[in-house]
């Protein structure tokens, strides 16, 4: 009996070693993945762009509910450096139940003495028989007011510091894209955006990386919805918002009609001049990733799943198992290797989080704040995945505030 528990014994302590090794090995990948993608990123031009002169440019704002984010989104916008000598602002109200449009119109107001053309534009209501999901309606609404040469799309929740807009569309001009899209700073103020949030930062620079997404020959397309520069005449050549009015993630798709059509697309950092806090609380940064995660994955259920329970081994499992295995060595005394290994590889694990926020703080200018809950926010993100496949397939409690989405057929493999 006493060779059958030491045997069992010695065959966990071995299992719980693969298991620590398993978690180090994925965060090492992680970190020299991100290193390596990030190291020839391009970014957006220091302070030395010229404005565009005589280019025109329409800067549009969709908002649906955003009556907290609307006035200081708007207020930064209006008080950016003039980036041409012809540009104005649209919002656009997607038929808000709160104070939305009011408080849009008044920024306005406030500033009119500054000479900067801007409406409030209501976006009235869907049309029957059409689904439209997003800001895609609100878009195509304002593009129909839109004649200028470039056309911006900034989400509410973007702080733009006032050289943004020029910077941008200098280098847009420069580099002759069709698209220029800004990567921006993500903000945290709230804990689950703490535990979640650099997590995620670090998934989408591994996985869409910025400078094959912009290489022409490269499969990969990748924009940042929150600010997308586009030339207007490609933006109509690819049917614009009107032709992904049933896409939930419409940045990625209209990326892709971009690069499909031949056209230029540009994603760089624009950490120092676009700034983005997309959930104030949990249950908006819950309804935010259970909508996009299985999408974000290209609808396909096994990798949405598959890619949860690799967040949860490289992120919680070394938490679990550094107050774990002290705990089963008194129950298990085994005179193993295996327990000290699985010990240090557990520590070692949790210090490469360290570093690996440390890395994130540097390159994406998240805070390390609270790293040490980013094991909490593995298994949020770990219960993301298989719920985001579910709303997805059902589309049952799949909305965007507040507002119902509809199902799709996700792929299996």
């Amino acid at each position: 009996m006493a060779e059958l528990s030491v045997s069992w014994a010695q065959l966990l302590a071995l299992l719980l070693f693969a298991t620590s090794a398993a978690s180090c090995g994925g965060l090492l990948l992680l970190q020299l993945g991100l290193m390596r993608c990030l190291a020839s990123a391009p970014v957006l031009r220091p302070d030395a762009s010229p404005s565009a002169g005589s280019a025109s440019l329409t800067v549009v704002i969709p908002a649906y509910n955003e009556a907290v984010n609307i006035g200081p989104c708007l207020r930064h916008v209006l008080a950016s450096e003039p980036p041409c000598r012809d540009w104005r602002v649209l919002v656009v109200d997607d038929e808000s139940t709160d104070a939305t449009a009011e408080l849009a119109t008044a920024v306005l107001k406030a500033h009119a003495t500054a000479g900067i053309r801007g409406e409030v534009v209501h976006a009235g209501p869907r049309p029957e028989g059409e689904h439209w999901v997003g800001k895609n309606w609100a878009c195509t609404r304002a593009m129909e007011q839109v004649q200028s040469e470039w056309v911006l799309f900034v989400d509410a929740d973007v702080r733009l510091k006032p050289d943004a807009l020029r910077r941008a569309l200098a280098q847009a001009i420069d580099e002759e894209a069709d698209l220029f899209s800004l990567a921006p700073r993500l903000g945290c103020d709230c804990l689950a955006e703490w535990m979640v949030q650099p997590i995620m930062a670090s998934l989408l620079g591994l996985g869409f990386p910025i400078e094959e997404a912009n290489d022409p020959a490269s499969p990969v397309s990748f924009a940042a919805g929150p600010f997308m520069l586009f030339r207007r005449t490609a933006y109509e050549a690819i049917g614009g918002h009107r032709a992904l009015a049933a896409e939930v993630v419409e940045d990625l798709a209209l990326a892709r009609r971009i690069k499909s059509e031949g056209l230029r697309l540009r994603y760089v950092l624009g950490l120092d001049a676009v700034d983005l806090r997309m959930y104030p609380n949990l249950a908006s940064l819950w309804e935010g990733w259970t909508k996009n995660w299985c999408l974000g994955l290209g609808r396909n259920v096994l990798k949405a799943l598959a890619a949860a329970a690799v967040v949860v081994q490289m992120f919680s499992v070394p938490w679990i198992l550094a107050g774990a295995i002290p705990a089963l060595f008194l129950l298990f005394p085994a005179p193993s290797i295996w327990w000290t290994g699985s010990v240090v590889l557990a520590f070692l694990a949790i210090a490469q989080q360290c570093l690996l926020r440390l890395y994130i703080s540097k390159t994406f200018g998240i805070s390390t704040t609270l790293w040490w809950l980013m094991g909490v926010g593995g298994l949020l993100v770990g219960a993301i995945g298989p719920v985001s496949v579910w709303r997805t397939l059902t589309g049952r409690g799949w909305t965007w505030k507040g507002r119902q989405l509809r199902p799709s057929t996700p792929k299996v493999i």
